[in-house]
């Protein structure tokens, strides 16, 4: 089953649907593809060569996941950032949320290459109180704020620049970033999209911006949520693909396998009608593609 033109084939990771799939992270010492169930507050990994599915239940939702240097997950769920042992199912607290758990929770988040952890919130009533929080050296520090829904976290090649979008708002920004320093420049409008009118069908809705990666050639590859796409931009903001998707709700694109150039796909299947569902039996489910252009691998947390 293919939903794109040639070159992308669309395919199926696993069959097994997740509520709202979010954060696939590539695990190249595993060959696995970690990812999170948020409502269903799971953890799960995908061995891709043998398809065999595990996951770690939780107390509270995950918004996203890391990898942690010298091993490990860091968890960064509704309630603070834990660092999870997938070997012996340790889950231990970092650091508690900085905060109001009960208005907000961690959503999108990545480390930068010094290893600092960067995650953003979304908040539960869709006010514009959510922010981006940087945790590193055991201390969580609020670095911008003013949006309702963190997303789209990613850096170009050079680590000269963020990506951060306000799904919401249908805006991804751009923002010069400081590696050594670990510090952001004011947020600029890298891309804008037009937001749902009243009575306009999803057939004809672009989507809004949720999670994304960058490539080797420093293009940003979004999921556009109820767009039923993916995009993948020029550095300079430019759709120089735009890729049809199964599925009604892509949340994130992450590059994996051996050479960085599967691009694993999260989706989600929670609340939509039972109509889409039936016509859609992949929502919620992995996909994946092949592609031309390799992807950056991830960096890991350093605690």
């Amino acid at each position: 089953m293919s939903a794109s033109p040639a070159p992308y084939l669309i395919e199926l990771a696993h069959a097994t649907p997740a509520s709202l799939g979010e954060s696939p992270l590539w695990d190249a010492a595993t060959q696995s593809l970690f990812f999170v169930d948020i409502p269903e507050r799971r953890v799960l990994r995908l061995r891709t060569e043998t398809g065999d599915l595990r996951h770690w239940q939780l107390d509270s939702e995950p918004g996203c996941i890391a990898l942690i240097e010298g091993g490990g997950l860091l968890l960064a769920q509704r309630n603070g950032l834990w660092r999870l042992d997938p070997e012996t199912g340790v889950h231990t607290q970092l650091a508690a949320a900085p905060f109001d758990s009960a208005a907000q929770r961690f959503n999108d988040g990545k480390p930068d290459a010094q290893g600092r952890f960067w995650v953003g919130t979304i908040d539960d009533a869709r006010l514009p109180h959510a922010g981006l929080y940087r945790y590193a050296g055991g201390a969580i520090t609020r670095m911008a704020e003013g949006i309702v829904t963190s997303n789209g976290l990613a850096w170009s090649p050079d680590a000269s620049r963020m990506y951060w979008s306000d799904t919401k708002a249908h805006e991804i920004y751009a923002l010069s970033f400081d590696a050594q320093a670990g510090s952001i420049g004011e947020r600029q409008l890298f891309a804008k999209f037009p937001s749902r009118v009243a009575e306009q069908p999803l057939e004809a809705y672009a989507g809004r911006p949720d999670g994304a990666a960058v490539d080797v050639e420093g293009c940003y590859w979004v999921a556009m949520f109820e767009g039923q796409r993916l995009l993948r931009l020029s550095p300079e903001g430019a759709v120089l693909n735009d890729i049809a998707l199964p599925v009604r709700c892509p949340t994130m694109p992450a590059f994996g396998g051996a050479d960085l150039r599967t691009l694993y796909i999260t989706t989600a299947r929670a609340g939509r009608p039972t109509e889409e569902l039936a016509a859609q039996p992949w929502a919620g489910c992995v996909l994946k593609m092949r592609v031309d252009v390799s992807g950056l691998a991830p960096n890991r947390v350093k605690l």
